[in-house]
């Protein structure tokens, strides 16, 4: 860090050209610090997230804690959750306090941390302490990463949607790589030596950032872009104080009462991922620094919103659900080879990336015809639809026993078609949409959709097992598909709203 406290991150240091830049395949040299930074940051997270279920519900006796694996399994959702929750708080931080940039830095030294904590033997205590850095230094991180990309590129720039195609590729190489070193180390030896990788992934990327990012990233990211007056400053504080107030008494009150336990802290996080967007949707709406036009967009981005919760409460089931299928359901004997099961986790990542440079390129060759946003989001939900509808053909045929891993591989293979109609697309609609004054806070809800869809999920899984497979994996489908169907039918009024952006 400077002398002067600014990490190394120095306006005076940070003068880029403004947009367009093309040392990048053609795009704004600040996209490949992003691009790795992130590709760095996904390693430590996915591949803790590729034992952690494992670890949680494993035997003592084998290295794990020994929770209950449905319990486990809603406890992961509702992680999953939190993580994403608290991009409101870091854009927040961002928008008022920190700027972009110098969220990000801080937001990767609490993860590093996270990982470091979970990597030493320390039980229950250790795994809450863990999850309590890790939430916040994504929520500080992840946002902000993102709409720093948005920064590299004017508004009408059609290089817009294939850039954060391109980004969200370097996301699905650490994701896919992640795997392979973090869950083997954690299966075949010991899950602290993994979770130890996930620490110093975590360290590379917070090493690219900082000595990539000084040349390359626009300085514009360093300041808030909507400061604390002196006027709000002491109301902030007042509030933030009282928040922490409420939230300890609560614990006490649950505490005394014989009611903290696993469960409703999951209920908790259910209700919170719920309320926030709806209260954030009005506070936004209601503000006198949005706009009319920017009203308008944000009525569109409702639409935009509640179908990526939807396509979310399956693609991140990948991780849970899917991961435990994995575990128990799927034959792990491939070509006379016994491979672990968290290998399946590094399946979502490779079809991106396979796939993301196809669809970046797609969209650039289509230009001014390529399909509008309702629409691929559309196309996304009914992907993501089938990727759970295919799973009940296994379900039905072998109802007990092993069952053939590529059932598995076809269903990450269809729901990663629909993420790309949908996840990078809806990253660039997000930086299109926001208003002024709430362009970090906006990114941050749209994580938020991802945490809304956990929440959603910590109390569906339950209904997941064993003998309702085929059940559970057609009716969720199902519903989706349904989404995907009137999404695509409401579009053209849904795109009106949009006013102008495609």
């Amino acid at each position: 860090m400077d002398s002067n406290g600014d990490t190394g991150l120095n306006s005076k240091k940070t003068e880029v050209p403004p947009p367009p830049q093309y040392g990048f395949f053609g795009h704004p040299l600040g996209l490949s610090t992003l691009f790795f930074t992130e590709l760095w940051e996904r390693f430590s997270y996915y591949g803790m997230r590729a034992i952690l279920l494992y670890y949680m519900y494993d035997q003592v006796s084998h290295g794990g804690l020994g929770i209950n694996q449905s319990t486990a399994i809603a406890l992961m959702s509702a992680y999953g959750a939190l993580v994403y929750m608290s991009s409101i708080v870091g854009g927040w931080v961002a928008d008022r306090l920190l700027g972009s940039r110098r969220s990000i830095f801080y937001g990767g030294v609490l993860i590093m941390c996270g990982h470091i904590v979970l990597s030493i033997p320390g039980g229950v205590t250790a795994l809450f302490i863990s999850m309590a850095l890790i939430v916040l230094g994504t929520g500080m991180l992840k946002p902000n990463i993102s709409t720093v990309v948005g920064d590299l590129y004017a508004k009408d720039d059609l290089r817009r949607d294939a850039g954060f195609s391109i980004y969200y590729m370097g996301i699905n190489i650490g994701a896919f790589i992640a795997p392979y070193i973090v869950g083997t180390f954690g299966q075949k030896v010991n899950y602290h030596l993994g979770f130890s990788f996930a620490a110093i992934g975590m360290a590379l990327g917070l090493a690219v950032y900082m000595f990539s990012g000084r040349r390359t990233l626009p300085a514009v990211s360093l300041s808030p872009k909507n400061p604390l007056t002196s006027e709000e400053r002491s109301r902030v504080l007042f509030q933030v104080g009282g928040g922490i107030l409420f939230a300890v008494i609560l614990i006490a009150v649950l505490e005394l009462t014989g009611l903290l336990g696993i469960k409703s802290i999951v209920n908790i996080i259910t209700i919170l991922s719920l309320v926030i967007p709806i209260i954030y949707f009005a506070v936004m709406l209601s503000s006198k620094k949005t706009t009319a036009v920017e009203r308008s967009r944000l009525r569109a981005y409702i639409f935009l919103f509640i179908a990526s919760i939807f396509f979310w409460i399956i693609d991140e089931q990948g991780s849970t659900v899917l991961a435990a299928y994995a575990d128990h359901r799927t034959d792990l004997e491939i070509f006379g080879f016994s491979i672990p099961s968290s290998w399946f986790q590094s399946l979502n990542p490779i079809f991106t990336v396979i796939l993301s440079p196809t669809f970046a390129l797609i969209w650039m060759k289509l230009g001014r015809r390529q399909p509008n946003t309702p629409r691929k989001f559309a196309y996304g939900l009914v992907f993501a639809g089938l990727s759970f509808l295919i799973l009940t053909i296994p379900a039905i045929v072998s109802h007990s026993g092993k069952v053939n891993p590529f059932w598995l591989v076809a269903s990450y293979f269809l729901v990663i078609v629909g993420a790309m109609c949908l996840s990078p697309v809806g990253l660039s609609a997000t930086t299109k949409l926001a208003p002024t004054a709430f362009s970090a806070q906006l990114m941050s809800l749209w994580m938020i959709s991802d945490s809304t869809a956990q929440g959603i999920s910590a109390q569906v899984v339950h209904f997941y097992s064993t003998n309702t497979e085929a059940a559970y994996f057609g009716i969720v489908g199902g519903v989706v598909i349904v989404l995907g169907i009137v999404m695509y039918l409401f579009a053209p009024q849904i795109h009106h709203y949009m006013r102008g952006i495609d």
